[in-house]
């Protein structure tokens, strides 16, 4: 009985501890890492209370719109970095944070692609920017194709990066099965904000670029300890592990889009392997330019940021945006 009564105490203690230790991190993360850019509210998609997004905004306000979504544990700043320096002298450059990842706020409980897609693109009408060029990478490549199925209306051209587009055999992994689980999900994320070491993420990072590296300063501009909140952290899973039946319902309709459409990805991208997504993509919308990046993996925009713009600027002339 003793023995049951230190273990419960143990646990008690350990979970305490943990607990104001996750809060503690994210706090010193939020003070180093505060919002970029600005808010605007918009309807949620689901109903209820508006949803404020958070986005920068860059360049004049009388040129071509480009919006910039970014992928999967990510935020703006993975685009501030680069893209939007080089294209902000021509465009009017528009960087969104998705729902539960940066400082957008949630919609809910996994907000689909298509309701990310809605809550962005209206985002965007708010900001009096019309007729987009749409550029997704990752799994924002996702939501960009979600935004040309489901508001054809609302977009000017489109630009997928080494984005989930087609599905795709085997899960997500344990890591996100378990995180994106409602019983084990809230233990993980307390433990992986609380205690995962500095170096196991710039581990992680260095995973995601490979086989490049990630550009110098890059950890201290993107603030990797935002998706490591909890909240962003099973966020975060839940989008990942339930994105593959959204993208079974979107590939019938790929035929559809009918805006100029550009397509890069990496030959060596083993997160989202070519073969499976761009290539049967690029196919299934008529008149999409598939760009294979020879050498390049998961992360096309700081591997070959030349590329990214030229991709921009052919878009801009196919839509007649100029």
């Amino acid at each position: 009985m003793k023995l049951l009564l230190g273990c419960a105490i143990l646990l008690a203690v350990v979970a305490a501890v943990t607990l104001w230790r996750a809060a503690a991190r994210e706090a010193a993360t939020e003070a180093a890492f505060p919002p970029a850019g600005q808010f605007v509210e918009v309807a949620n998609p689901r109903g209820g209370d508006p949803v404020r997004v958070h986005y920068i905004d860059e360049g004049p306000r009388d040129a071509p719109p480009v919006v910039l979504i970014h992928g999967a544990s990510g935020n703006v700043n993975d685009w501030t970095l680069e893209i939007v320096g080089r294209l902000s002298d021509r465009y009017r450059v528009l960087a969104f944070d998705r729902p539960g990842l940066g400082y957008t706020d949630m919609i809910g409980r996994n907000a689909t692609a298509e309701e990310q897609a809605r809550l962005l693109a209206d985002a965007a009408l708010a900001l009096e920017v019309a007729d987009p060029i749409v550029v997704g990478h990752s799994y924002g490549g996702s939501v960009a194709l979600a935004w040309s199925v489901y508001r054809p209306d609302d977009i000017g051209g489109l630009l997928v990066l080494a984005g989930a587009s087609n599905p795709w055999e085997g899960s997500q992994g344990l890591y996100y099965t378990l995180l994106g689980n409602p019983i084990s999900g809230p233990i993980m994320a307390a433990l992986l904000s609380a205690w995962v070491p500095d170096e196991t993420v710039t581990a992680a990072i260095e995973g995601t670029f490979s086989p490049q590296t990630a550009p110098d300063g890059y950890e201290d501009h993107y603030g990797t300890g935002l998706v490591l909140r909890r909240f962003s952290l099973l966020e975060n899973a839940r989008q990942r592990t339930r994105l593959l039946p959204q993208i079974e319902a979107m590939v019938p309709r790929y035929p559809d889009i009918s805006v100029p459409t550009e397509i890069l990805h990496g030959d060596a991208d083993i997160t989202v392997p070519l073969s499976i997504h761009s290539e049967p993509l690029s196919q299934a919308i008529s008149g999409a330019n598939l760009v294979v990046m020879e050498g390049v993996g998961h992360m096309p925009h700081h591997a070959d940021p030349d590329a990214v713009v030229a991709a921009i600027d052919r878009l801009n002339v196919a839509a007649g945006l100029r």
